[in-house]
């Protein structure tokens, strides 16, 4: 089946730009481990699907360079969104693809990186790679893991994927579900250490978030920042800018930064904008009233600037970005409608920190609400701080675990 998906994806490859990528990007990593990494090397091997789940494995990634200084480590990417952004980034001794998931690819991946541990994060199950580490008996874990019951392991079908599951180790999943569901399948070596993006997100509260073209936009002014929106989510906010008579300035960070798509959202706002591209034009930021980001890996700084923050993919079916980002900065957090299934956005709903609205009347009385209400906005942030400091000591258990084995 991944033969004749690889053959597929040749073809629409030279069609697409995302897929010529990842399909480019594999045809030479088996040349730059060979070239790389020495027979003698001890080497730990990290593996994430794309940019999200990188963040996610980051922390515990971290630790184990401080653990072992000497060893060598390769990390991995399945997408092209996380490879293109962290290949030289330096965070690891290699950055690659990981090779499709065939028997030959995974056994001569694992002989050429000949891993003494090998960490995947989240939803990473790859049956071939996973019963060769068995087979060659690799110590191999799963990080920041959860489960749901419409999943495959846990259906009569799903014997092949329970098989996989079984190649692990050891799994640390993010809450007690996930680990009754595993014991339900007859897995008892897992730990139940939550979310390692909670230590991601702590840790980034700790580094300079300071960038001077924001604070001049901003000046002494409130300030709302959007991240990673999509044009479902731009049907919330566009009129609210429009006709706001807030005293209030605001950030847009699309998730699609794409030349014509930043163009057709700044002409759909009538206020007064300026582009990140355009800010060799300008000296005085502080006279605009929108600032759009068209560039990537700034947000978690600008959130830090944030008075109320709202975060985009909760309108359409794209999938709700990080809203953690945001709160760990112990500001309200609102979202669109759309997120059943992620866990810190289902919490963070029931205990008041983040607002969810289902239309742009909705969007336009929470935020004004939270603008005119200082104590309620105040109120709403601190739930946000507590829920993410209370929850961030996953790494360390992960770790203590890795120490005592």
């Amino acid at each position: 089946m991944v033969h004749v998906s690889s053959f597929f994806l040749k073809i629409v490859a030279l069609f697409n730009k995302k897929l010529g990528l990842f399909v480019q990007g594999r045809k030479t990593v088996f040349e730059v481990l060979s070239s790389q990494i020495q027979k003698e090397d001890n080497v730990i091997w990290f593996h994430t699907a794309s940019l999200g789940e990188y963040e996610q494995g980051l922390p515990v990634l971290e630790a184990l360079k401080k653990k072992f200084p000497h060893h060598t480590f390769v990390l991995t990417f399945f997408s092209p969104s996380g490879y293109e952004v962290k290949k030289n980034s330096g965070v690891a001794d290699i950055i690659t693809y990981l090779p499709l998931d065939t028997k030959a690819n995974a056994k001569k991946f694992i002989k050429l990186v000949h891993p003494e541990l090998v960490v995947f994060v989240k939803y990473e199950f790859w049956p071939n790679y996973l019963a060769e580490l068995k087979k060659q008996e690799i110590y191999t874990i799963s990080i920041s893991t959860i489960f749901r019951p419409s999943q495959a392991f846990f259906k009569f079908y799903g014997g092949w994927m329970r098989k996989s599951l079984h190649a692990f180790d050891h799994i640390f999943v993010q809450n007690e579900a996930s680990k009754k569901l595993l014991e339900s399948i007859h897995y008892k070596n897992v730990t139940v250490s939550g979310d390692t993006r909670f230590d991601r997100v702590l840790e980034i509260v700790k580094h300079d978030n300071s960038l001077a073209f924001i604070a001049d936009f901003k000046n002494t002014r409130t300030c709302v920042v959007i991240g990673s929106s999509w044009a479902e989510d731009e049907a919330l906010f566009v009129p609210f800018i429009n006709t706001s008579e807030e005293d209030c300035k605001f950030i847009i960070a699309p998730h699609n930064i794409k030349s014509q798509e930043i163009q057709k959202l700044k002409n759909s706002i009538t206020k007064s904008t300026v582009l990140f591209s355009e800010l060799e034009q300008h000296t005085d930021l502080s006279q605009f009233d929108v600032f759009i980001v068209d560039t990537i890996g700034i947000l978690t700084k600008v959130y830090s600037y944030a008075t109320i923050a709202y975060v985009g993919g909760g309108m359409g079916t794209s999938g709700l970005h990080n809203t953690l980002e945001p709160a760990v900065f112990g500001i309200p957090v609102m979202i669109g409608k759309n997120y059943t299934g992620f866990k810190e956005a289902e919490d963070l709903v029931q205990l008041g920190g983040v607002l969810s609205v289902k239309s742009p009347s909705e969007f336009k009385s929470t935020l004004t609400n939270l603008l005119k209400d200082t104590d309620f906005s105040s109120s709403v942030g601190t739930i946000n701080h507590h829920y993410v400091h209370k929850n961030g000591n996953a790494s360390e258990v992960i770790m203590a675990h890795l120490s005592n084995r």
